[in-house]
């Protein structure tokens, strides 16, 4: 694992700025802007902006001086890069046109929960995450696997699924159906209503029936994050670490593998076809490798 940086050569408040990466992880990144003592401020999704005037201090204390298109390379090379399209002012906008489209009787109810899901301590839980749900959804249902009729409960239901996020496991949950069904009754038809409570409860265990075709295309767009390939999936696993920063790093690594442990032992962990013929492979590669790395094996 290396900490990269580049020239000052990127204007900005009256002087030039650098951009300072890590090859591997943010964690480690994070790690190295503390110990230069970086405000947390200047961290931009991908990387830290430093003035001018660090650059030498920053070098000496470890950053390794490569060009900006190297550095660029490197970031897109190791999969930490966040695209433009990834960045929370454009993935706002885009959900905020989805939301209209799909309740545009209620464009107040859509800005309250872009706001939820941008509270300042989610990582993963963020819009992003949102965002990919959403889309995964729309990728499911053009293979045939959501019936036209269902979209509105499940597309709802993922817009409501980590509403309430406090890192309580099942609590969260149970709190953001009862936000669903609270905010949407007298909108919506009463046992949409109630399915889309039923969806979001889902989520806590991901363990639908296999005729409920809404739950499993939730639970499937939920979990596709698991069959990314190996750099994004890297990726997630670094802002779920950083989800539970308040979690020392021994009782996270043994909860975590635990519950991946428990993710394996199920003998699909996707439901729908679709799914399986994407996602399934790929994600337990990236599960198994995950919790070699939280033991220490690798």
């Amino acid at each position: 694992m290396t900490i990269y940086i580049d020239p000052p050569a990127w204007p900005a408040h009256g002087t030039l700025f650098s951009h300072v990466i890590s090859d591997a992880s943010l964690e480690e990144l994070h790690r190295f802007a503390a110990g230069c003592g970086l405000s947390e401020r200047a961290f931009d999704r991908d990387h830290y902006d430093v003035p001018a005037h660090r650059y030498d201090s920053l070098v000496t204390g470890g950053a390794v001086p490569v060009s900006g298109r190297d550095l660029a390379r490197i970031l897109t090379g190791c999969g930490l890069r966040v695209r433009g399209i990834e960045r929370t002012e454009r993935v706002r906008r885009n959900l905020s046109r989805a939301w209209h489209r799909l309740m545009p009787e209620a464009p107040g109810l859509g800005d309250g929960l872009l706001e939820r899901w941008s509270e300042p301590h989610r990582s993963y839980h963020s819009p992003t995450h949102l965002a990919a749900v959403l889309r995964t959804i729309g990728v499911l249902e053009r293979a045939g696997e959501l019936p036209v009729p269902l979209r509105r409960r499940t597309l709802l239901a993922a817009w409501y699924h980590d509403a309430v996020y406090d890192g309580a496991a099942g609590e969260d949950e149970e709190a953001s159906a009862r936000l669903a069904e609270e905010q949407l009754d007298g909108l919506i038809a009463e046992e949409e209503v109630r399915d889309v409570g039923r969806l979001v409860r889902l989520t806590a265990h991901h363990a639908p029936e296999e005729a409920d075709i809404t739950g499993t295309v939730l639970t499937d767009a939920d979990l596709e994050v698991l069959g990314r390939q190996d750099f994004a999936y890297r990726r997630y696993a670094e802002q779920v670490r950083s989800d539970y920063a308040h979690v020392p790093s021994a009782q996270f690594a043994a909860g975590r593998a635990a519950v991946l442990r428990r993710l394996l032992e199920h003998p699909q962990l996707y439901h729908t076809a679709t799914g399986r013929e994407l996602w399934e492979a790929q994600a337990r590669q990236n599960l198994t490798a995950e919790i070699r790395r939280l033991t220490g094996q690798e």
